[in-house]
């Protein structure tokens, strides 16, 4: 039997617990984003992996996305695992052809489309915590409705513009 691994502090414990349930969510997207199948049918396995993840693992994902426990070091230490992963996950992302219609070449744009997809999943999540009893097919359903009807358009060259002229979608 392997021995139990020591930490030094409970930020080292917490550190790695996020570290940890990170990876794993950063693992979903690899998983289910790359494949020969459809796009929407990879994304819409992958936003149903992530949700059986949430649905697995609450206290996680309470760690992960929403801080309660009023301790600025560990809210400092969530927020720097989560850009650390961050970062890790926008290569994965990068790879669908269509991200570039959404967010542009790189960098900060792909930083916000990624922001954009997780703010709509996270807030789910959060929401359903709260809301238990709903099962996960409608909050995934909400999740695709949300981010795949619009993110299609863009996939078939279509951007919202500002200021145009009673219209707000251009065709690339």
């Amino acid at each position: 039997m392997k021995p139990a691994k020591l930490f030094k502090s409970k930020e080292e414990l917490h550190r790695r617990l996020l570290e940890r349930h990170f990876a794993e969510l950063r693992s979903i997207w690899r998983d289910h984003l790359f494949g020969d199948d459809p796009p929407e049918e990879r994304v819409s396995r992958a936003v149903d992996a992530w949700f059986a993840y949430v649905q697995a693992h609450p206290f996680a994902w309470r760690m992960l996305f929403r801080d309660t426990t009023g301790d600025t070091r560990l809210e400092a230490i969530r927020r720097e695992v989560a850009a650390e992963s961050r970062a890790l996950l926008l290569p994965v992302l990068a790879h669908e052809a269509s991200v570039e219609n959404v967010a542009g070449a790189a960098g900060e744009a792909q930083e916000m489309l990624w922001v954009a997809i997780s703010g709509v999943i996270q807030g789910l999540a959060l929401w359903w915590y709260d809301h238990q009893h709903v099962p996960r097919e409608p909050v995934v359903a909400t999740a695709m409705n949300a981010l795949w009807v619009g993110f299609e358009r863009v996939r078939r060259g279509q951007t919202w513009a500002p200021g145009a002229e009673r219209s707000v979608v251009r065709s690339s």
